[in-house]
């Protein structure tokens, strides 16, 4: 029960403790990862001040427009109730749209000749940047490009001839010249057609020159263009366009500043010229009704002797007209008002109201006319028309007149406050903070890059991870500096005869490593788990290869040899075995040879020039190693070797990889596997010793090897009263 309670108390602590250390292997992690982090982030900062540099500056240039209201006083403010017909208000989203129309960007393109695309021809990336850091000056001013039907779409090259001269030459996609000319003169041939104004560049340098429709060019100026009211409702419109050429933008942006200006005043006073132009060919039918009336009233005077009104005729005439007048001027407004509104606008039912109220008073003075005498009544009448034409007649010229104060006084709603100009700064590429995002961008990719190496390969970092599948730990050997060391100086040494056991091995090399000190635990440790051993015969195996086996079995038959023992080595790794290595020695006439029957066991075993330690290398490779292995002679070999020697360690290969080390351990007493530090997993472990079960062998401890002492893990080696050098580059 106390032990429940125990496993019940130590569970419900659980959920706390993995949140700990999982920060600090997080933190640790990133730590041991620290110098490629930082080379990464450096890296990442050198391409960022490169692109910074290399990259084409970006100026930007920008005008202000003001879009004010019509009725602001001057000619318009005049002419009344006309200036107010032909004000059209607008708000500032309807003129952005229209300054981003064809009909304004068009006249650009057509006066700058931008469907004509000339660039440089560069190396691909840099070549642009280096000729603008030189200082080199390679530019052409095309006025007019011109290709036939079948060459359209097609880039061509241009190639600079005579830089003096201004000659050059223009080649098709194949090489070929299609137009030889010269700067300020027009060049023909076969439908093409080139005007250069200017050349900058030096001889032998090439251009690409193509042609984009019109609506291409269009949509790359608007691409460019940006506009935007400043404030709210202030009508006041910032222009800004940016390129590469300061001087370009700026007249460019001029131009579409003042084709918009010129577009508004054209606009402004269109309606006013249309109205014009109806009244003044309506003036010559007017006058003549006019004429063709008072003709009348005079002859019909004279045939009854001058008859004058009376009063009340008189009265009533002077109603009858300015009623005629008051509805001739409604209709005038009501086919201005029609174009603008529809007629359940308030202004037009107003205007309807008021018709059918002067209507209604015509309609009574009319009754009343009646009562007069006939020779009245008609001469009322023919009064009536002679004053009503007159009025229409007198009215019609007053609208002409103000009609062409208007035309002439329309300045547009529109008024350009600054011109374009282009900022002196490149706005383009902002160098400061391209730096900045390269080193947050390369910090960011070099810690993902570790915690997804991290995630993906989980090797083994702490013995509580092995000694977790049933396996005891008889050894954690760290890192050697000095193995390394021995690996390089090997490597350079040119002159093999001259080489030593003390250039080898490091057991002979350096005694004191603290990789040696661990061996000589891990001797301690076989003392105890062969004491029920069959034989005295030790495997040495791994699941993977490049673990460092052949390291662990070299040293640590050297470390058994000083204590006394006589000790026999043997690579049974007959394929890619490298032990003799360790000490100098080659591998031809080994364990391959003896086993096919071309030598003895005292033919192929080697002194290592360490004292009571021989060797038997692997020999040369044979076709069959795992059948060799299964063949009568090396169980005997076994035999001999375990009755000469006081311990018989093998190396062989990966348990994972072939089927070699379950031969070699069923005759093997003692069963030892490796792994490396961060290298083997925990999974590739448990199935290695699943797959020694299988064979009946039992795997009797662990060696954890190049152990590192690393802030990701909890696991180090303090508990060594030695201080040494970590090097991760260690292949032992």
């Amino acid at each position: 029960m106390s032990s429940i309670k125990n496993i019940t108390m130590t569970n419900s602590r659980q959920p706390q403790v993995p949140d700990v250390i999982e920060l600090s292997k997080f933190v640790g992690t990133l730590l041991d990862a620290r110098w490629f982090i930082i080379c990464l982030t450096l890296l990442f900062a050198i391409f960022g001040a490169a692109y910074a540099l290399l990259a084409t500056p970006v100026y930007k240039a920008d005008a202000l427009l003001q879009i004010e209201s019509k009725n602001s006083g001057g000619i318009g403010s005049l002419v009344g109730d006309m200036g107010e017909i032909f004000s059209q208000e607008s708000s500032a989203t309807t003129e952005i749209e229209i300054i981003k129309s064809r009909m304004i960007l068009g006249d650009t393109v057509d006066k700058f000749n931008l469907t004509t695309v000339v660039t440089p021809d560069y190396i691909p990336f840099v070549g642009k940047g280096l000729a603008r850091l030189s200082g080199e000056v390679n530019q052409i001013v095309v006025s007019r490009f011109v290709m036939p039907d079948f060459a359209m779409g097609v880039k061509h090259r241009l190639v600079v001839v005579d830089s003096k001269k201004q000659t050059y030459q223009l080649l098709s996609e194949d090489d070929k010249v299609v137009l030889v000319g010269e700067a300020g003169t027009l060049a023909k041939n076969n439908g093409y057609e080139l005007f250069i104004t200017a050349i900058h560049a030096e001889n032998g340098q090439q251009f690409n020159i193509a042609k984009r429709s019109r609506l291409d060019a269009i949509e790359w100026l608007k691409g460019s263009l940006s506009i935007s009211e400043r404030g709210k409702q202030t009508g006041i419109l910032q222009l800004s366009f940016m390129g590469e050429d300061p001087s370009q933008i700026t007249d460019i942006l001029n131009h579409i500043s003042q084709t918009y200006f010129l577009q508004n005043v054209e606009r402004q006073s269109a309606e006013a010229e249309k109205s014009l132009v109806f009244l003044k060919e309506r003036l010559p039918d007017i006058k003549n009704s006019l004429t063709t009336a008072e003709d009348v009233l005079n002859q019909y005077r004279q045939v009854n002797e001058s008859v004058d009104l009376g009063l009340e005729a008189q009265s009533t005439l002077k109603v009858m007209v300015e009623l005629e007048a008051q509805l001739n001027e409604l209709t005038f407004k009501e086919s201005d008002i029609n174009q603008r509104f529809t007629k359940d606008h308030p202004a037009y039912k107003s205007l309807l109201d008021k018709r059918v109220t002067l209507l209604n008073e015509k309609e009574r003075l009319n009754k009343q006319i009646q009562k007069l005498p006939k020779t009245q009544r008609e001469v009322l009448r023919m009064t009536r028309d002679v004053e009503v034409n007159q009025q229409i007649y007198i009215q019609l010229l007053n609208k002409v007149q103000e009609l062409s104060i208007i035309k002439a006084g329309t300045v547009g709603n529109v008024r350009i406050l600054d011109e374009a100009q282009a900022y002196t700064n490149a706005v383009k590429p902002k160098k400061p903070l391209i730096l900045v995002l390269a080193v947050l961008l390369g910090g960011m990719v070099a810690v993902a890059l570790v915690l997804v190496n991290k995630a993906f390969h989980k090797g083994v970092e702490n013995p509580d991870q092995i000694e977790e599948l049933g396996i005891p730990v008889y050894a954690s050997i760290p890192l050697s500096s000095w193995q390394n060391q021995l690996e390089n100086k090997l490597k350079r040494i040119k002159n093999r005869s001259n080489i030593t056991i003390k250039d080898t091995l490091l057991a002979e090399s350096n005694p004191a490593d603290l990789s040696i000190e661990a061996l000589r635990g891990l001797r301690t440790s076989m003392h105890f788990a062969m004491l029920e051993a069959k034989n005295n015969i030790v495997m040495i195996t791994g699941p993977s290869p490049s673990i460092g086996k052949s390291f662990v079995t070299a040293n640590l038959g050297g470390v058994i040899a000083k204590a006394g023992q006589k000790v026999l080595i043997v690579d049974a790794d007959m394929r890619k075995g490298y032990l003799q290595r360790h000490f100098g020695l080659q591998y031809e006439n080994g364990l391959s040879d003896l086993l096919v029957g071309n030598a003895t066991a005292e033919q192929v075993i080697k002194p290592t020039g360490v004292d009571k330690l021989d060797m038997i290398t692997r020999g040369i490779v044979p076709p069959n190693p795992s059948e060799l292995l299964m063949h009568p002679r090396f169980s005997e070999l076994l035999t001999w070797a375990s009755e000469h020697y006081d311990l018989v360690l093998i190396d062989t290969p990966p348990v994972l990889a072939v089927t070699d080390p379950s031969i070699v351990g069923s005759l093997a007493g003692t069963t030892l596997m490796v792994g490396r530090f961060e290298v083997s997993t925990a999974k590739e472990i448990d199935i290695a010793r699943h797959r020694f079960e299988m064979a009946g062998i039992e795997v009797k401890g662990f060696i954890l090897n190049a152990v590192e002492k690393k802030a990701s893990s909890t696991y180090g080696y303090g508990y060594y009263n030695y201080s040494y050098q970590s090097d991760k580059n260690d292949k032992s």
